[in-house]
């Protein structure tokens, strides 16, 4: 009798758990839905009542700029293209350079001490104002917005690989060095591993200034891309297109940042 009430709380209790979970991710979604939406309405009423629609246009204006003005012009949907391309360039380059010089700077006691604090000197630097040199050496075409989105990007994913090697049990390295691994090894199999947190804080965070050194490029020397068309309607004061192109980069990063997220979650499955 005793064991009986002991397991009939159990099997009505394990339903529970997952249905709970999906409504708190409900709750979630749902409040973050309302608070855009309230946003987006207290914004649309007081450009309407109070607002200048010289320089702040109404979401209403700026959603239908979008599709009059912007996706139906060839050149500025060419624009964005164009943007998309030199990020994802500027990106890849940026990871796969700010990896390699992280895995090499890391790996030791004496690279780190000897070159870790002049990365860190590097990236103290305010980029924008080595761009003339970019400009100087790349001119004003893709390959200039591709180098400063680069410059950019580059040493987030550094520093964070740095750190997050810094960060593995030394005790690991030690028991894997005894046990006859080769440093390939230790770094695919323990390193990246206990890094991989810190190492993806540093992939988003490489994608969203790789995204501003590129626009910044495009804003102050060239003719083309997004950032081009930004500033024409800024000096021309036209909102609703501006803000419509901003909204573009908007879901231009969080698509990147989800497709970064998604990879996350394949590499830190073994942590559940």
């Amino acid at each position: 009798m005793s064991l009986t009430q002991i397991e009939v709380p159990q099997t009505r209790a394990l339903p529970r758990q997952p249905r709970r979970q999906f409504q708190r991710s409900a709750q979630i979604v749902w409040t973050r839905r309302l608070l855009v939406f309230g946003v987006l309405a207290m914004w649309e009423v007081w450009a309407r009542l109070a607002g200048n629609s010289e320089l702040i246009a109404p979401p209403s204006s700026i959603v239908r700029a979008l599709f009059s003005d912007v996706l139906s012009d060839a050149a500025i949907r060419g624009a964005i293209m164009l943007t998309l391309f030199e990020v994802v360039c500027a990106y890849a380059l940026a990871v796969m350079v700010g990896l390699a010089l992280g895995l090499a700077i890391g790996s030791t006691s004496l690279t780190r001490r000897s070159m870790f604090p002049i990365i860190l000197l590097l990236y103290a630097i305010p980029q924008v104002i080595l761009l003339p040199l970019f400009t100087l050496g790349f001119g004003i075409g893709p390959a200039a917005k591709i180098a400063f989105g680069f410059s950019h990007g580059v040493f987030p994913v550094l520093v964070n690989v740095v750190a997050g090697m810094r960060n593995v049990n030394p005790l690991l390295l030690k028991a894997a060095r005894s046990m006859g691994a080769r440093q390939s090894d230790i770094i695919r199999n323990v390193t990246f591993p206990h890094m991989v947190a810190s190492f993806f804080t540093g992939l988003r965070l490489a994608m969203t200034m790789t995204l501003l050194g590129v626009i910044l490029a495009e804003l102050y020397v060239s003719t083309a891309g997004v950032g081009y068309f930004t500033k024409l309607f800024a000096e021309t004061f036209d909102p609703a297109p501006l803000f419509a192109l901003i909204g573009i980069l908007a879901l231009m990063a969080i698509g990147l940042n989800e497709i970064v997220r998604t990879i996350e979650r394949r590499f830190t499955r073994w942590k559940d």
